[in-house]
C-alpha cells in the first residue's frame, strides 16, 4: 500500500519530466525543419491533422460507450481552446523562433510559469495570502524563474566547451541575425506565451467549468487537435498561396509535423490534461523550465549551438525557481487533500473507491483547480 501511494505521488511528477524530453525534440527538430524550407502555417495544419488522426481511433473504440452528448457549448469552448492552442500559440512560436534561436525560445519560455500564476490570480483560480509561506513561496519562485531566464537572455559571457564542441550555432545575441527580426520574434514568443497560458486557464477554470460534461481525454484530444487543424487550413490558405507550400518530402519536414503532432499534440495533451485535472495549470507550466536544460545540450550536440556562462547561470537560478514553485504547489496540494478527507470523515478510516469521487467544496486555491474537469492541455 505505500508503495503505491508513494507512485501515485510520483506520477505527476514522471509524466510532466518526460513530456519535458518530448518537448526538447520538437524544439530541435522543428527548427532544423524551418531552416530548411518548412513554411510554419502548413507545419501547423500537418501537426494538429495528424495528431487527431493518430488519437482518433483509440478515442472512438475506448471512449464510445463513455462519450456524453455533444452540446454548442462544449462546442463552442473546443473551438475557442483548438483557436488558442493548435492556431495562435503553435504559428506565434513558429515565427518567433525562426527569427530568434532554438535556444533563445527555450529560454523565454520560462516565464510561463509566470503568466499563468499571473492569469491563474486574476481569474481567482490561485488565492494569494501574503502571510502563507505557500504563497511566498510560489510568488518568490516565480520572480526568480524569470531573473533567471532575463539572465540567459541578456547575459552572453564566455563559452563553456562542455561537451569539446567546436562548432558554431545560433547565439543569443541581440545583434543576430539582426534588431528588428529579433524584437519581432521575442514579441511573437511573449505573444504565444501569453495563449498558451490562456489555453490552460480556459480548460481548468472552475468558473467556467470548461468541458466539465465532456470528460473523455482521448476524444477531447482528438477534437481539439481536429479544430485546431481545421482553423490553421484557413488560416494557411490566406496566409500561403503558393501550391509548392503544401508539398514536403521525407526528409526532417515531414519528420517534424509527424513528431510534433503524435508526440508534442496528440499524447502530449493527452497526459497534461490528467495531470491538469490533479494539481492543476500552475503546477503544469512550472515543469518548464526543465526543458530549457534538455534544449541546451542537445542543441550543443546536434546543432552545434554554444553554451555560454550567462545561460548555465540563468538555468541554476532558474532551477532555484522552480523548486520555490513546485515546493508551494505541493503544499497547496497537501493541504487540499487533508481538508478533502476531513470532510469525507477518512482520516480514520478508510473511504470506498465511489465516496473518493465526490468533489470537495473547498474554496481554497488548489481545490479549485484540482476539482477542474478532465481537460486537455498542451506545448507547443
Amino acid at each position: 500500500m505505500g508503495s503505491s501511494e508513494t507512485f501515485t505521488k510520483v506520477k505527476p511528477y514522471v509524466a510532466m519530466v518526460f513530456l519535458q524530453f518530448g518537448y526538447a525534440g520538437m524544439y530541435i527538430i522543428v527548427m532544423v525543419s524551418l531552416k530548411r524550407g518548412m513554411n510554419h502555417y502548413v507545419l501547423v495544419v500537418y501537426r494538429n491533422a495528424i495528431a487527431a488522426a493518430v488519437i482518433a481511433p483509440f478515442a472512438f473504440f475506448l471512449e464510445r460507450k463513455v462519450r456524453p452528448k455533444m452540446t454548442l457549448s462544449i462546442f463552442l469552448k473546443i473551438m475557442a481552446l483548438g483557436l488558442l492552442e493548435p492556431v495562435l500559440d503553435q504559428n506565434f512560436y513558429y515565427v518567433g523562433s525562426k527569427c530568434t534561436s532554438a535556444s533563445f525560445s527555450a529560454a523565454l519560455f520560462n516565464i510561463l510559469p509566470a503568466i499563468t500564476f499571473v492569469l491563474a490570480i486574476i481569474f481567482r483560480m490561485e488565492k494569494i495570502k501574503l502571510k502563507s509561506p505557500r504563497s511566498q513561496a510560489k510568488i518568490i519562485g516565480t520572480l526568480v524563474t524569470i531573473a533567471g531566464a532575463l539572465v540567459m537572455i541578456m547575459y552572453k559571457g564566455p563559452i563553456l566547451d562542455l561537451f569539446h564542441n567546436q562548432g558554431h550555432g545560433h547565439h543569443d545575441s541581440a545583434g543576430s541575425p539582426d534588431e528588428a527580426n529579433w524584437l519581432k520574434g521575442t514579441l511573437m514568443l511573449l505573444a504565444s506565451c501569453v495563449c498558451w497560458s490562456s489555453f490552460y486557464i480556459l480548460q481548468a477554470s472552475h468558473r467556467s467549468h470548461t468541458l466539465m460534461k465532456y470528460p473523455v481525454g482521448l476524444s477531447l484530444t482528438t477534437l481539439i487537435c481536429f479544430m485546431g487543424a481545421a482553423q490553421a487550413t484557413a488560416v494557411a490558405l490566406v496566409m500561403e498561396r503558393e501550391a509548392s507550400a503544401w508539398t514536403i518530402h521525407w526528409d526532417a519536414r515531414i519528420f517534424a509535423a509527424i513528431y510534433s503532432g503524435v508526440v508534442c499534440s496528440g499524447i502530449t495533451y493527452y497526459v497534461q490534461g490528467i495531470v491538469l485535472k490533479e494539481r492543476g495549470p500552475v503546477f503544469v507550466t512550472a515543469f518548464n523550465p526543465l526543458c530549457l536544460f534538455i534544449v541546451a545540450i542537445l542543441g550543443s550536440i546536434i546543432l552545434k549551438e554554444e553554451i555560454t556562462l550567462g545561460r548555465v547561470i540563468g538555468a541554476i537560478i532558474i532551477v532555484i525557481g522552480l523548486y520555490s514553485i513546485i515546493w508551494g504547489k505541493s503544499k497547496d496540494h497537501i493541504a487540499s487533500s487533508y481538508l478533502e478527507d476531513k470532510k469525507k470523515g477518512s482520516l480514520a478510516l478508510p473511504v470506498a473507491a465511489t465516496g473518493a469521487m465526490k468533489p470537495s467544496s473547498n474554496n481554497s486555491v488548489t481545490s479549485a483547480t484540482n476539482d477542474a474537469p478532465m481537460t486537455i492541455a498542451s506545448q507547443i
